[in-house]
């Protein structure tokens, strides 16, 4: 059965903002503070599934959860002065307590590397504690001037994962950040989330940073989103701090930091990438339902009766083998008006039983995705519903990577590129002779944002701009 994406595609904007408020999963605009969302109970085990994912995946490889203050005294973030004006535009302040107004004022976190990096000057004072790895996820507030979009561009940022790491060596964090951007990529091929790796230019790395990597998809509209970064520190704020450690050999250095995050846009994504013009499309590994159970009414009231007891024995069955499962029961809404609202909220699988099946002990799995489905036999219930879900799984991660590969295009000059990204939308990769101000041209010639370079060069034709020999390739894109 063909799915119809035009909605989906032709006016995301429209469609997900309709989305989030009728599947139930984020409350924005109506909350009395521009810039920030409510969760709502669907949309909360949503972020829930994605958090546990990515917790699991730096629990293994050896990260340690802590939890910091949420404020931040003025004299400790302006330590590292490069880094302050990098979010200085951007920073709530807390000025009064009850009456008083406060002699130090107090930043909402907008990130927490001056933080992190005081706390690790008490804790670790020697290479033999090292590297250590941080991690936390929280609340952040940056004042965004640009319009606001939910869970895409807020001034609350709900779910903030931030890892702060320590290292002797510059080689070490270097290898570090390697960890970190191959982590980001095992959480999105589990999502089912296209990216691609960028380095970002020196003058969009994250303030403070020796580099910066980026992660970015894109969205339904052509636009891309910067999922996830990692950034070398080199010393900056160590140096910042006069924060040193005993080497081996006895002498004192300055240490050498790493961090990385992602936020909110992670969710968006996920239910944004897989989307159709009946709603999200959700991966069974974070779907809050994995299967719900309508049953089909009978003729007669008796039949209904039996039909609604043998759904429960469906969904108990579901429940026991560990697959999240509910049944509707609702007597107020047809079969028709129960499909509709489930398939709103991107459910991967639904489970019809009505008289027919409960006869002849089968249940009918359709797939959400697709909208195709198949009568099993009640005993292969649970084998045929795995299967199902991986095959759902590897398909939407295949659609969702094709998509994505056809919307990045390589091109010799700014014209092509600049037609390309204003009436398709995707990612243009151009020649590059790696000099500040020829990116900076790039930019303002097409009227997009660069992206960064591949993490290896791949030097290709003459420089868009100046015509010299290209060093590497230049990605540019219509960025939120």
């Amino acid at each position: 059965m063909k799915i119809s994406r035009d909605k989906w595609s032709s006016n995301f904007s429209e469609w997900f903002d309709w989305v989030i408020s009728e599947a139930e999963i984020y409350d924005y605009g109506r909350y009395p503070i521009k810039g920030a969302g409510v969760w709502m109970p669907y949309g909360f085990k949503i972020r829930h599934n994605v958090i546990s994912l990515i917790r699991k995946l730096l629990d293994e490889t050896g990260h340690e959860e802590i939890l910091f203050p949420l404020l931040i005294p003025e004299e400790l973030l302006k330590k590292e002065s490069e880094h302050i004006r990098g979010f200085e535009k951007e920073v709530f302040w807390v000025t009064q307590g009850g009456e008083e107004k406060l002699e130090t004022r107090f930043a909402l976190r907008p990130t927490s590397e001056v933080a992190i990096t005081l706390m690790e000057s008490l804790w670790i004072r020697g290479y033999s504690q090292l590297p250590r790895k941080f991690y936390q996820i929280v609340s952040v507030f940056r004042y965004e001037t640009k319009a606001t979009r939910p869970l895409i561009r807020v001034r609350e940022l709900t779910t903030f994962k931030e890892a702060h790491t320590i290292h002797e060596t510059y080689e070490d964090a270097a290898k570090q950040v390697k960890e970190a951007v191959e982590i980001y990529s095992k959480f999105f091929d589990i999502l089912g989330i296209p990216y691609l790796i960028s380095k970002r230019p020196d003058w969009d790395k994250f303030a403070g940073a020796e580099y910066t990597i980026a992660l970015d998809t894109l969205m339904p509209d052509g636009r891309a989103l910067q999922i996830g970064t990692a950034h070398h520190l080199g010393q900056h704020f160590t140096k910042a701090m006069d924060y040193k450690i005993q080497r081996a050999d006895g002498t004192l250095t300055y240490p050498h930091q790493t961090s990385y995050g992602i936020s909110d846009r992670v969710i968006a994504t996920v239910i944004s990438i897989n989307g159709d013009d009946h709603g999200p499309v959700l991966s069974p590994v974070i779907a809050p339902i994995e299967a719900v159970i309508i049953p089909i009414p009978g003729k007669s009231e008796e039949d209904t009766k039996k039909v609604f007891s043998y759904a429960e024995e469906v969904r108990s069955t579901l429940a026991s083998n560990g697959i999240r499962a509910v049944m509707d029961s609702s007597e107020d809404k047809t079969p028709g008006e129960k499909f509709y609202i489930w398939e709103l909220k991107g459910v991967p699988i639904r489970v019809e039983t009505g008289v027919r099946e409960m006869n002849s002990g089968s249940v009918y799995l359709k797939r959400r995705d697709t909208l195709e489905g198949k009568v099993v036999k009640r005993e292969d219930l649970v084998k045929e519903l795995k299967n199902m879900e991986k095959t759902i799984e590897e398909d939407m991660r295949r659609r969702a990577k094709d998509w994505f590969e056809e919307r990045i295009k390589s091109f010799d000059s700014l014209p092509d590129a600049k037609r390309f990204l204003e009436n398709r939308g995707g990612i243009a990769e151009v020649p590059w002779c790696g000099s500040e101000a020829c990116g900076l041209k790039i930019e303002e010639e097409v009227q997009a944002r660069v992206l960064g370079t591949p993490l290896e060069s791949r030097p290709r034709g003459n420089c868009v701009v100046c015509g010299r020999q290209s060093t590497t390739t230049l990605r540019i894109a219509k960025t939120y």
